[in-house]
């Protein structure tokens, strides 16, 4: 098939590096060979190679039909997951600071138009007791959101908002990584940020169909398409080298989104010799005044299954993210196949985590998964992952290409496996109920062993010794 003239990874424009006509043309590949066993082998054993697919055959293997071939897809999903990112299994808790916002999102219940939901901003003291309330949980790692307000969460707000949670040392707990989800913003901007130490800057497109995109965002400034699509552009030229994609599976159909999100990560590549540190895969979801089954593009759990393992075929070194949206049998179900990113214990409410702010009407969609964070600690356990508040690779400098080339060579066991292994130890003698912590002990002596580099082995070995007496914030 022809390429398409106007599609150009190297682009500076949105609608050049996520060209509707590549995607279309995409598209129409895909359907006409999910059926061409031969092509699909093809692809196949390229993927085996664990170096990536292109947008155009991850789209083949996304549509292919024939059972055999995708038994393998789920196969070698789960082998390069393991490969890579090993049995872990990273935490994180969001922390909501403010739902005002002047967008007009009709997917959203922080609508500017909703008038009936309370609009809550948090002061810095308020935020403080909630890090203390995530810390007493035992976490280690937030997603800091907020809405798009100019006035109510100016820029030196967010800033504000990071240092107060840095700053908060309370008992043996501290937040060692802060990611920041907030609106596309100028260069100046993303450079304050940088310099506040965020961890990774996240920002969901919500559609790559710039037409369906206009009509979901009709007023307020997310509306303008080109300049939401090009922020990490902004951020990467402003010194953030981490950066997470993600899209809301629902509003347009899933095809073209798990298109858009590979050209997306490729150009990231092309331009700045780095992809996406993340990707998320939230669906829409029930909140407020947003009925979900008021989008017609809904995907059924097997396809979201799929379009999680093909996405962990066609860009290995990526982290995948899979929030409390999803019930705890859909989790259980994709974790496998190349989630390396969970939330636990989230509330989506501003000042959620206090005990009676849960039902305070500023949810932006509910939380599927309520379970407690010992709960999910303890889960992941049973089914055999080791969970990690690790922080380290991003505290040493870890990060951007750094952090690709570490996780390309493969030493993933050397270091963040050990490295998960101590801040489980952390979390099971300061925050675990008794039987989370008798299970992590054991999962931890059963662990051990498979730190490849006998130094290493015994460094981690001496480390959770001391861990257990008293000592913290070990890391390799």
């Amino acid at each position: 098939m022809e390429k398409c003239t106007k599609y150009n990874k190297f682009s500076d424009k949105a609608e050049e590096f996520i060209a509707d006509e590549e995607i279309v043309q995409t598209l129409q590949f895909a359907e006409e060979h999910k059926n061409d066993a031969g092509l699909i082998e093809d692809i196949l054993q390229k993927a085996e190679e664990m170096q990536g697919l292109s947008h155009r055959e991850a789209c083949v293997l996304l549509d292919c039909e024939i059972e055999e071939y995708n038994a393998r897809i789920f196969q070698l999903a789960e082998e390069i997951k393991q490969k890579f990112y090993g049995n872990r299994i990273v935490l994180f808790a969001p922390l909501y600071l403010s739902n005002y916002c002047v967008n007009g999102c009709v997917y959203c219940p922080y609508h500017a138009k909703n008038k009936h939901i309370p609009r809550l901003k948090m002061t810095q003291s308020e935020i403080a007791e909630q890090v203390r309330a995530l810390q007493d949980m035992g976490h280690k790692r937030l997603a800091v959101e907020a809405g798009e307000d100019p006035k109510h969460n100016p820029i030196e707000y967010i800033l504000e908002s990071i240092d107060t949670i840095y700053g908060i040392k309370h008992k043996n707990g501290a937040i060692r990584r802060v990611n920041v989800n907030i609106a596309a913003t100028s260069v100046e901007n993303y450079r304050k940020l940088h310099k506040a130490g965020i961890g990774t800057y996240i920002l969901f497109q919500e559609t790559y169909d710039k037409r369906n995109y206009e009509s979901l965002h009709p007023s307020g400034p997310k509306s303008d398409y080109a300049y939401h699509t090009e922020a990490f552009d902004r951020a990467m030229r402003a010194g953030i080298d981490d950066v997470g994609l993600g899209v809301l599976f629902g509003l347009s159909t899933y095809r073209y989104e798990f298109a858009g999100l590979l050209m997306h990560a490729e150009h990231l590549e092309a331009k700045f010799g780095v992809g996406p540190h993340t990707i998320s895969f939230p669906r829409i979801k029930r909140a407020d005044d947003i009925d979900p089954t008021a989008f017609s593009n809904a995907i059924s759990d097997d396809t979201f299954a799929k379009i999680i393992a093909c996405t962990r075929i066609a860009v290995p070194y990526t982290g995948m993210i899979i929030s409390t949206r999803e019930s705890k049998a859909v989790r259980e179900k994709v974790i496998r196949y190349g989630i390396s990113q969970i939330s636990g214990g989230s509330k989506t409410t501003v000042g959620g985590y206090e005990t009676n702010a849960a039902d305070n009407g500023s949810a932006q969609f509910e939380v599927s998964d309520n379970r407690s964070l010992d709960e999910v600690v303890r889960w992941l356990m049973e089914l055999g992952y080791v969970p990690s508040f690790c922080t380290a690779c991003y505290r040493a400098g870890r990060t951007g290409d750094r952090f690709m080339e570490f996780c390309k060579s493969q030493q993933i066991l050397n270091f963040c496996h050990p490295n998960a292994l101590m801040t489980l130890k952390e979390y099971l003698e300061d925050y675990a109920t008794a039987e989370t912590k008798k299970a992590g002990d054991a999962l931890i002596r059963a662990n051990i062993a498979q730190i490849p580099r006998g130094n290493v082995r015994l460094v981690c070995e001496r480390y959770l010794h001391e861990i257990e007496q008293g000592a913290r914030d070990f890391r390799f």
